[in-house]
């Protein structure tokens, strides 16, 4: 009867090895283990979390939105300040401040009708290399179908074409086709260059899903497509949200496709801030306001969905 307790009042053998082993390094005049020794890079990352080291960084960052700044306080300024003196006047002289410009802009029917033009190019670009991408890779990660490393490795090789080979065969081609200097054709560009990149950074994705929770969701009787949309999908919205932040950045501020393929007539926002420099150098009343806020939409796109975005970014790094 009395066994049961004896044999749990016994220490474990390993238990206490290490408690005689910290008795004597807590004898006096006991030898102490040596530290190892840190690496200069080492010292310097572990006193880096200090407020010298964070008042330089933020020092850095404002360095670093100086001309966001300077462009913002540009484009509310009148056109004579403007050409009288640098934008840094503004804090001696806040009486300069007027809103006019922006109506200047507003008025200008060439600067609001890019906009639009650029509102109804990139958002299509956008969503169809999302969807498209999410399928071919979930496609390539979890479907058996002949080919298919073959057909990877070939969309893996269309990374490295540059845009600049494309541009006179896909201009001969489109204007065969009458889509030459159209939305649509634009469009249709930017999809085609960015689906070898979301399809390499999806598939990649997809294929960290575990296997077990894709088989028990088959086992419940789900379907590729409901696996696809109710599985795959939300597990996989940090990924797809930051594909959709790149190509969201890169079809909006894309100035050589949309110079080349879009209408002369309705250009994007790149396009006729360019062309109203060439034609009117001094236009800085309205070129200025309509930099700004040919910055400023994306910039919002990028701080909506910012958590998103690193959760994507930082993905793979812990698993």
């Amino acid at each position: 009867m009395s066994s049961a307790p004896e044999a749990n009042s016994t220490p474990d053998v390993n238990t206490a090895r290490i408690g005689r082993q910290k008795a004597v390094s807590r004898q006096p005049g006991a030898p102490e283990a040596p530290k190892p020794k840190q690496s200069l890079a080492a010292r310097i990352a572990a006193r880096a979390g200090g407020g010298v080291m964070r008042v330089f960084l933020i020092l850095v960052a404002l360095f670093w939105l100086m001309p966001t700044i300077g462009l913002l306080l540009s484009s509310l300024r009148g056109p004579q300040d403007i050409a009288a003196t640098g934008w840094w006047k503004i804090f001696t002289a806040p009486s300069e401040l007027t809103f006019d410009n922006y109506q200047r802009l507003l008025d200008n029917s060439t600067i609001t009708g890019s906009l639009v033009s650029t509102i109804m190019i990139t958002v299509p670009s956008t969503v169809l290399v999302v969807v498209i991408g999410s399928l071919a890779g979930y496609a390539f990660a979890w479907m058996e179908f002949p080919g298919r490393d073959w057909w990877f490795l070939l969309v893996v090789g269309l990374l490295v074409v540059p845009v600049q080979v494309a541009l006179i065969p896909v201009s001969e081609l489109f204007g065969t086709i009458g889509i030459f200097e159209t939305t649509l054709g634009v469009v249709l560009f930017h999809t085609a260059f960015g689906l070898p990149f979301a399809i390499f950074l999806l598939r990649n994705f997809f294929a960290e899903i575990p296997r077990e929770l894709l088989e028990a969701a088959r086992l419940d009787g789900a379907g590729e497509i409901r696996l696809f949309t109710r599985v795959v999908m939300p597990l996989g919205g940090p990924a797809i949200a930051s594909l959709g932040i790149f190509q969201f950045l890169w079809v909006w501020n894309d100035m050589l496709v949309a110079l080349i393929f879009a209408d002369s007539e309705s250009p994007p926002i790149t396009v006729a801030l360019q062309q109203q420099v060439r034609q009117f150098g001094n236009n800085i009343d309205v070129l200025a306001p309509g930099a700004f806020v040919s910055m400023v939409i994306p910039l919002a796109v990028f701080f909506a969905f910012q958590r998103q975005f690193v959760s994507g970014v930082m993905a793979g790094a812990v698993k």
